[in-house]
């Protein structure tokens, strides 16, 4: 059951994607598809993003030159399997690629010297944190049922800033040419271990 607020949030998001007019939006996931994905994967949906995805399921955009993703919405329903677990992992491998060259969050103890012993360290260790769900290309959402309204990250590296308040001001920041934030913006870092990198 997903709470007021996050299907409120979730519904206007949705709005402000079909009002950009800037990607092709399928019908939305079905109950029956959110438990397969879910159980697929091992996520479990925002209560906004869940209710983001139920009203349309964003699956392309225009190609952009220089850009990064070829496909950066995650096709939930028909894409491929290696390229979502891929898109899953993006976080965390790109701390693991930070670790590579020297970074060591200052929680996981003594840094290994040997190089792969390190890295071997880093991956027990990020395997315990907080899961982020793929939105848009290098765009992420806390992971967790029965939450919402969390601020969406934008991940690159070590180097996490947020890009959106909620969901909702996040789709207008990203597709609503000329949006500035309002003068109240103020988001807050929800998730533990990730908020750590916020600048």
């Amino acid at each position: 059951m997903i709470n007021i607020e996050g299907a409120r949030l979730g519904a206007e998001a949705a709005r402000r994607l079909r009002q950009a007019d800037c990607c092709t939006i399928e019908p939305g996931l079905s109950d029956d598809e959110f438990e397969r994905i879910e159980a697929e994967y091992g996520i479990r949906f925002s209560d906004d993003h869940r209710a983001f995805l139920a009203v349309g399921l964003p699956v392309c955009s225009p190609p952009q030159e220089g850009a990064t993703w070829d496909r950066p919405w995650p096709d939930w329903r028909n894409g491929n399997p290696d390229d979502l677990r891929s898109h899953l992992a993006w976080p965390t491998e790109e701390v693991l690629s930070a670790v590579e060259h020297g970074y060591w969050h200052t929680s996981w103890g003594t840094r290994p010297a040997e190089p792969e012993a390190a890295r071997m360290a880093a991956e027990e260790h990020l395997a315990d944190v907080p899961q982020l769900v793929p939105l848009y290309a290098h765009r992420f959402l806390p992971a967790g049922g029965g939450t919402s309204g969390h601020p969406v990250l934008s991940i690159w590296g070590t180097d996490i800033i947020y890009y959106g308040e909620d969901l909702a001001e996040y789709i207008s920041h990203e597709f609503e040419e000329g949006h500035e934030h309002p003068e109240t913006w103020n988001p807050q870092a929800t998730v533990a271990f990730w908020q750590d990198f916020v600048q």
